[in-house]
């Protein structure tokens, strides 16, 4: 059953992989900017720096993210009301609505399919996500210092 678990993992992530290619697409962006829109959606507006941390990038790097992104209408910076020397990157409205188009009907189709599970199963679904979570974050950290032979 461990194995089957794992194809099914393997087969799942294979999936997201050719769904965020076409969805990177169909927005006329690459993918790093897709990972930081989604990062920006699930966390709401950060900083450039915090967005560059939740997205793996460096600094100089996540500035050419965020000005490929503004160029697209997809982001746009303003200054944090709270501490006017940050400046905050949000999503424009285009980015949500077409984010809404794009992944709105996958996450109705899961929202479907997950209520079909008791609240026990939903239990061990989430702690079985979480403790796959904590491994692709743990292996991802272990290979940003590896060297290729």
């Amino acid at each position: 059953m461990i194995e089957a678990v794992t194809k099914a993992v393997q087969d799942l992530q294979d999936a997201t992989d050719v769904m965020d290619e076409r969805a990177a697409r169909r927005l006329g962006i690459n993918r790093t900017d897709l990972r930081c829109l989604s990062r920006l959606s699930a966390r709401g507006p950060l900083t450039a720096s915090e967005l560059a941390t939740a997205a793996g990038l460096t600094g100089g790097a996540m500035t050419t993210v965020i000005d490929r992104l503004e160029q697209a209408g997809l982001a746009r910076r303003s200054r944090d009301s709270a501490d006017r020397r940050r400046v905050l990157v949000h999503l424009t409205e285009r980015a949500e609505q077409v984010s809404a188009e794009i992944w709105g009907p996958v996450l109705d189709d899961a929202r479907v399919e997950l209520g079909r599970f008791s609240l026990a199963e939903l239990s061990v679904i989430e702690r079985f996500l979480s403790l796959a979570l904590k491994n692709q974050q743990d292996h991802a950290d272990r290979l940003r210092g590896a060297r290729p032979h």
